[in-house]
């Protein structure tokens, strides 16, 4: 199959650390089965190293394996790597690569001493790492850096397009405005595309080669297909296949946690901790866990005999949700694109989003709870995050209903500090009665990272009236966005645009006095102040 290389967000995590760590680390990167480890590293040993050698243990004979059976002389090492294949090392400029180190555990304990010596930076990758087999034997080395690679999200399905624009959408989120409708149809199109392929690199080369939905759909059924092989070999019973197929019926049960009843015979839980800990570290899955008490912390509560379940990877989600049948037909596919799908995808939303939450950084919880005064109904926060010291609400709907019964009654318990609740949905955005409603291709905003541009062009502010823009020192200009009330401050977005053309947002701190004076503080000016009068304006120091 050809290898697809996409551009991935995990190659500047790769940069980082070569350069802060300078040899002192190895890093290990870690995925399920088929989601680009090899790809990556290989394009990332290709790009920053004056040679490589990549020694891969699925493939390494015993006269490889050999090598590492005695360390107490490293030049024999790196002179037999390096004969065998052909390729010559240099000191401090060179990677050596362990692909599939899980393969061969004794590759993996031989990296204290390998990233001691000092010669070479040493990358391993594996999927199933973690596994009690395979680290059984061995001590774990504590120069081992770890980063999980996870399917492409959907910024680099964008990517994949040859789209990457989608952090200029990153000011509607910052000053919680509409995005335009057209703008947001398309994304939503989009979306939804990203929905049907989903993210795992093969699926995603098929799909920029202009393969139909059913070429797709046979892509990723060949990779559960590898997937409950992999499990088969872990557990020869065959459990941990069937609670993988039985993810999207659970998600669509309405329970308040995944149940294992009629998946396997004993029907206890805790017996089956084991097999959910296997899953969960072939990352193949997402674990969502349960809390019980918000207010002291998201982890100090956890109950772990109550847990949700969702797939890396939403794309393979769709095709399981058909596994019954032969392929997904491509008029499924059509309609789960155009938004014209009958079946409720509410579940498949909520796994899009857990999938979105995990790749910006997110342990995933979520929280039941029953209102005081009110014992007969359970409410469900989908997702919960830390924000701080405080606790963000998250719900998901795969509609524009705007009813959030389970949020409201979250949000009027006492004793909570409660970060800005967000409902993710496909509706636009907007902010109402202290509720952010965030489309779903925005999730990623939520990392609390700054995506703004500072080469945005003039057409971010296009249908400004001249007269808006107040004249300032030099010829420069501000113009002064109106100001939003969040929590009876106000928000004001300040752009400047310089004699030659171009306009760019100023990052600052704003506060606004009654009588209309703007004091911005940032890194330039500590002490900035526009005078707002009668449409003029002037700074002053």
């Amino acid at each position: 199959m050809t290898e697809a290389v996409f551009k991935r967000k995990a190659y500047d995590v790769l940069k980082e650390w070569k350069d802060r760590s300078r040899g002192s680390t190895a890093m290990l990167v870690e995925g399920a089965r088929r989601v680009g480890k090899t790809t990556l590293v290989r394009e990332f040993a290709k790009n920053e190293y004056a040679s490589n050698i990549i020694v891969d243990f699925y493939k390494a004979n015993d006269e490889v394996k050999e090598l590492f059976k005695d360390l107490n002389d490293l030049d024999d090492l790196y002179r037999g790597l390096q004969l065998y294949y052909d390729t010559k090392l240099k000191t401090r400029d060179s990677v050596i690569i362990f692909d599939e180190v899980q393969l061969f555990p004794r590759a993996r304990e031989a990296i204290k001493a390998l990233v001691q010596d000092g010669r070479y930076d040493f990358i391993e990758t594996g999927s199933l790492v973690s596994i009690r087999k395979n680290v059984k034997d061995i001590i774990i080395p504590s120069e081992e850096e770890k980063m999980k690679l996870h399917p492409l999200d959907f910024e680099e399905f964008l990517w994949a397009k040859g789209i990457d624009t989608l952090p200029l959408l990153y000011p509607y989120y910052e000053r919680r405005t509409k995005v335009e409708d057209n703008v947001h149809h398309h994304m939503m199109k989009l979306f939804r595309e990203y929905l049907a392929v989903g993210g795992m690199p093969q699926a995603v080369l098929k799909y920029v080669e202009g393969e139909n939905y059913q070429t797709i759909d046979k892509v990723k059924r060949d990779i559960i297909q590898l997937y409950l092989d992999d499990f088969r070999k872990m557990d020869p019973s065959g459990k941990l296949g069937r609670f993988y197929l039985a993810i999207p019926s659970e998600l669509s049960s309405q329970s308040t946690r995944y149940r294992i009843t009629g998946i396997t015979s004993n029907g206890r839980l805790k017996r089956e901790r084991e097999s959910f800990y296997n899953l969960e570290d072939s990352q193949t899955v997402q674990i969502c866990q349960h809390i019980s008490d918000p207010k002291v912390g998201l982890t100090t509560t956890i109950d772990k005999d109550f847990f949700k379940m969702f797939t890396e990877d939403t794309g393979l989600f769709v095709t399981l949700c058909f596994y019954d049948k032969q392929f997904s037909e491509n008029i499924i596919y059509q309609k789960l694109v155009s938004g014209r799908l009958s079946a409720n995808l509410g579940y498949v939303y909520e796994n899009a989003v857990a999938q979105a939450l995990t790749a910006i950084g997110f342990k995933l919880y979520y929280h039941t709870f029953k209102k005081e005064g009110d014992e007969k109904h359970s409410y469900e926060i989908d997702f919960m995050t830390a924000v701080g010291d405080k606790v963000r609400p998250i719900e998901t709907k795969s509609s524009c209903a705007t009813c959030h019964r389970s949020l409201d009654a979250f949000m009027s318990g006492k004793g909570l500090k409660i970060e800005t609740p967000v409902v993710i949905s496909p509706k636009n955005l907007s902010y109402v009665d202290g509720i952010l409603y965030l489309p779903v291709y925005m999730t990623q905003f939520l990392d609390g990272k700054d995506y703004g541009s500072k080469d945005a062009d003039d057409s971010f502010v296009e249908d400004f009236d001249h007269d808006d823009w107040i004249p300032v020192d030099d010829g420069y200009i501000l113009y002064i966005k109106g100001s939003v009330h969040r929590k009876k401050k106000p928000v004001v977005s300040i752009y400047v645009r310089r004699k030659g053309g171009g306009t760019n947002q100023i990052d600052a701190s704003i506060e606004v006095d009654p009588r209309r004076n703007i004091k911005i503080s940032n890194d330039e000016r500590s002490n900035c102040t526009v005078r707002i009068s009668e449409g003029d304006g002037h700074v002053s120091d």
